[in-house]
């Protein structure tokens, strides 16, 4: 096992994975940009270097720093978190250089996987269900020619995508040439790689994950699912496991299929695979994250299993001890993300001091986040401040808890979306189960959210 591990992230995430660390007894590093000298992963880790200003190409993307302050603070491993250098296959390849082990799968793994054109024949060449489409797109011209065949609507996605950057969707071939610049254009600031593919847009569709966890001996686990179709702009707000929308036949199903494609790819360590369920119970095969996913939370609730902890076991070589029929789903989770942002002025993101904080507590009810009162929220990364996530016995207990749980939370100083998360939840689609992931803009359009 290893004696230290640097976490190459910040915020809830970075908090997160410092108190999985500390109960397996196992030293942390933590790095910081100098908007970030006052957060608090950098307090609750043993040690911390400050790797740059406060711009995120600057810092938390900046490689050679990371991986010098691993050299020099004699870190054996780094855990990515999510987001900034999770899915990037170069850092993945470096840290192998370095000799230094990255809690996450095999760079090639990430490369392949994160051309979204790649995994999709990948996928599709290993049986998996995919989403009818076209692969690389050229110019707007190709795109044309593909989405006369394929039948309108149509997405255009980013190929490097990922956080809903680079997707259009397009519903005619007058829009189609502006749609395909300005997707290519946002790709491209995202990611430093415009190359778009194509899918037919299908409505009235879930928005369906399946957590893997897969070791370097060959054994893979499915966790079962998680429903993510409430989405605004398609980043997720609000998820819950297991879906209403799933039997335990077509569970089985997902979990054969999940499994199959991890041993397609020779995955390791922990993964989501993402599908789009239709109303006939079809799935396609939309995309496999090569990370933690942010609502780990609503799987580790209903399975009992950590899973921040088995991705640093399995980096460290370690056989999983589970088996596929030893995973067990207990009871609902609901995750909501609390982002520091304005809902009546277009969800303006938002800054500053936090002048009175509460979080919510009781039996099974979780909060991650690493808010903590007179913190100031610097103006420079994602919005996101807070996790809270709550189980129960049966969904409708769930959901009670939840909103019981929003009602509770004070935080004052910054505008935040708890209330408008509340309204959600209390609409009847969500109540019913039976909503999917433009519900959530159809609410918004009846001003009933």
């Amino acid at each position: 096992m290893f004696s230290k591990i640097l976490i190459a992230n910040r915020g809830e995430i970075a908090v997160r994975i410092i108190r999985a660390c500390k109960e397996m007894g196992i030293d942390t590093v933590a790095v910081f940009s100098e908007a970030d000298r006052d957060a608090l992963h950098v307090s609750l880790a043993d040690e911390s270097y400050c790797i740059g200003p406060a711009a995120g190409a600057d810092s938390y993307l900046n490689m050679s720093a990371v991986i010098t302050a691993a050299v020099n603070s004699g870190a054996a491993a780094i855990h990515p978190g999510y987001g900034f250098l999770s899915e990037n296959a170069k850092f993945a390849a470096l840290c192998e250089k370095c000799q230094i082990t990255f809690i996450g799968p095999p760079s090639h793994v990430i490369e392949k996987m994160g051309d979204k054109d790649m995994a999709k024949r990948v996928m599709k060449a290993a049986g998996v269900p995919v989403i009818p489409g076209a692969e690389m797109l050229e110019n707007a011209e190709a795109a044309k020619n593909a989405a006369r065949k394929i039948g309108y609507p149509v997405l255009l996605k980013a190929r490097a995508g990922g956080g809903g950057k680079g997707i259009r969707k397009v519903e005619s071939e007058e829009e189609l040439e502006s749609a395909f610049n300005v997707a290519r254009a946002e790709a491209y600031a995202a990611f430093s790689d415009g190359a778009l593919y194509m899918e037919k847009f299908l409505s009235k569709v879930k928005h369906i994950e399946a957590q893997i966890l897969a070791d370097n001996h060959g054994n893979v686990v499915c966790l079962g699912e998680r429903e993510c179709s409430i989405q605004r702009r398609n980043q997720k707000l609000v998820e819950e496991s297991p879906s209403t929308a799933i039997n335990d036949s077509l569970r089985g199903n997902i979990i054969e299929i999940a499994v199959k494609a991890a041993k397609a790819t020779g995955y390791v360590n922990a993964g989501t695979i993402e599908f789009l369920l239709d109303e006939e119970g079809r799935y396609y095969f939309m995309e496999l994250n090569t990370r933690l996913p942010v609502e780990h939370g609503v799987t580790e609730m209903v399975t009992g299993i950590d899973i921040v902890k088995w991705q640093i076991r399995i980096a460290a070589g370690l056989s999983l001890t589970y088996k596929q029929q030893d995973i067990k789903l207990t009871g609902n989770a609901i995750e909501c993300r609390v982002n520091a942002e304005n809902p009546a002025k277009n969800f303006k993101p938002c800054a500053g001091k936090v002048e009175l904080l509460h979080f919510p507590g009781g039996p099974w009810v979780r909060v991650d986040s690493a808010l903590y009162q007179n913190y100031v929220i610097p103006p420079f990364y994602d919005s996101l401040v807070a996790k809270i996530i709550v189980s129960a016995k049966t969904r409708e207990e769930a959901i009670r808890k939840m909103r019981a749980a929003l009602c509770e939370l004070v935080l004052e100083g910054i505008d935040h979306n708890a209330d408008f998360i509340c309204g959600v939840l209390s609409s009847e689609e969500f109540e019913s189960g039976d909503y999917y992931v433009d519900t959530l803009a159809k609410l918004m359009e009846r001003e009933t959210v």
